[in-house]
């Protein structure tokens, strides 16, 4: 019988610890048989962790080393990603109140789902994502889960390098006084992509250890705090409205037209008046569209498991308590961002933020700093996706195999020679992996916990008719729900001919 086997387990590895050297993990099939899963099958959760033969193994025959402090920063800068510029437009079509609580409700989702992820991987001692889905459904679960987190994340690695092709140049053109964009290479987004891929991503995505990843993580997150300083700044320096002329400002304000014969000055006060004071609560055709975008604002999950195995002293209660202070640090920013950002230009905010500010003045100082510091914060984040990505490469494709610094380094080279030529000589990609992303994310954050924690989590411990268990499986439905709506919202918008395509992370 296999629950009693996992039982067993719960009870002599407490907080998870595991010598998966010496234990087989089973592996339950729909008809109820066991099948052996491979024994050395973590290849990059293992190679890049030096060996403690002093210690008791923690999971693995390897330890942690990464502090928690590094653990925070590399999950908090896995969490935020170029959404954080969309998210004053998000309040702008929701309000305030109702921005407040969906963002609150998201991030309490994303807690517990990772909640799911450590309970289960406590369990059987894996922390690997695909491994868990292994554990869960066989060969089938892990290719499903490496599949997810594939796509998922090289659409993030994806859509971060477009901003840097589109936004460098500009900012170097700003710098340089320069009117019209010229022909020289440093003004071409397609070879400052390639460089800033080769001089500052690649070395990084070259670390066997994640945990190194933490300083580049913390200066990552000091660029996004110094912009969320500066959209606080400017609340109280820019004026509303932008123009004299309200009409052209593009909200979602139906100002009544005035007749010529009334008073104007009198009216055009009326109406600034009005376009300049917030919304708590609004509904209409665009709120819809938030919600989706809102719901994966904190996807981090493929990163949960690979922090966790190199976390220092691993405990699901220390995991846990680093997802929560990551997610909390990034709802505290996503909410201000938003908050300073729609009152500085209300319903005249743009789905891109930075943007809006150049209505005001486009060689302002400070936001020209701000649109260094984003790109720098995005530059830094990919290595952190690409992590991920590698692992569930060498899960799919060499599954049995010691690490390797050439398959490492190729691996890294392939992911993002691939990725520069989708960015260079095909942009309009990212409409594809629109798709990708509102079918994958879903799975990561809601389905795929959820389920891999009905079937890991022993009967005897939990019977399929307790609480957590359909507390779990109501958790799937949701993601299916948002993964219904986001897919039909972007063939809505692929029908009706429009383009209001937004950045999930």
């Amino acid at each position: 019988m296999e629950a009693p086997l996992q039982t067993e387990m719960v009870e002599l590895v407490p907080n998870g610890k595991h010598l998966e050297g010496l234990l087989p993990v089973a592996t339950p099939t729909a008809g109820g048989q066991r099948v052996e899963g491979p024994g050395r099958s973590c290849v990059e959760g293992e190679g890049f962790l030096p060996k403690s033969p002093s210690k008791e193994p923690h999971f693995t025959d390897f330890e942690g080393k990464t502090s928690f402090g590094m653990s925070v920063f590399n999950l908090s800068n896995a969490i935020m990603g170029s959404g954080i510029l969309g998210l004053a437009y998000a309040m702008a079509n929701t309000g305030i109140i109702l921005f407040l609580f969906l963002l609150t409700a998201v991030a309490l989702l994303s807690s517990y789902s990772i909640h799911l992820l450590l309970k289960s991987s406590g369990i059987v001692g894996i922390r690997a994502y695909e491994q868990l889905g292994y554990r869960a459904f066989g060969t089938p679960g892990k290719l499903a889960a490496a599949l997810a987190i594939t796509l998922q994340n090289i659409g993030a690695m994806s859509s971060y390098l477009y901003i840097i092709k589109s936004e460098l140049p500009l900012v170097i053109q700003t710098f340089l006084n320069l009117e019209d964009r010229t022909s020289d290479w440093y003004t071409n987004g397609n070879y400052l992509v390639i460089l800033v891929s080769v001089v500052v991503i690649l070395p990084l995505a070259l670390m066997r250890q994640l945990g190194y990843l933490g300083y580049s993580s913390g200066f990552s997150l000091s660029c996004m705090m110094f912009f969320l300083i500066a959209v606080i700044y400017k609340k109280f320096h820019v004026p509303c409205p932008l123009s004299p002329n309200v009409a052209n400002m593009t909200g979602n304000v139906s100002l009544v037209e005035i007749n010529k014969d009334e008073a104007g000055l009198q009216a055009k006060t009326e109406a600034w008046a009005a376009f300049c004071t917030p919304s708590y609560f609004t509904l209409n055709t665009q709120t819809a569209y938030t919600i989706p975008i809102m719901a994966f604002a904190f996807v981090c999950h493929p990163e949960v498991l690979p922090i966790y195995t190199e976390l220092k002293d691993p405990s699901k209660r220390k995991m846990q308590r680093i997802s929560n202070l990551s997610i909390a640090v990034m709802y505290v920013m996503y909410f201000l961002a938003a908050l300073f950002g729609y009152l500085t230009f209300y319903d005249g905010v743009e789905s891109e933020l930075l943007h809006t500010y150049s209505k005001v003045d486009p060689f302002d100082v400070l936001i020209l700093c701000v649109r260094v510091a984003v790109l720098t914060a995005v530059t830094l984040t990919v290595p952190i996706v690409l992590f991920p990505v590698r692992r569930a490469l060498q899960q799919m494709l060499f599954p049995d195999r010691e690490f390797s610094w050439l398959r490492h380094v190729l691996i890294a080279v392939g992911l993002l020679t691939c990725i520069n030529l989708l960015v260079i000589f095909a942009p309009n990609i990212l409409g594809i992996f629109g798709v990708i992303g509102a079918t994958s994310a879903p799975c990561l954050i809601f389905i795929f916990p959820a389920i891999f924690y009905f079937r890991i989590i022993p009967t005897e411990k939990e019977p399929a008719r307790s609480t957590p268990k359909i507390l779990a499986l109501c958790f799937a439905a949701l993601g299916i729900l948002l993964m219904i709506m986001s897919l039909s919202f972007i063939i809505m918008d692929w029908v009706s001919g429009t383009s209001r395509h937004g950045g999930s992370h």
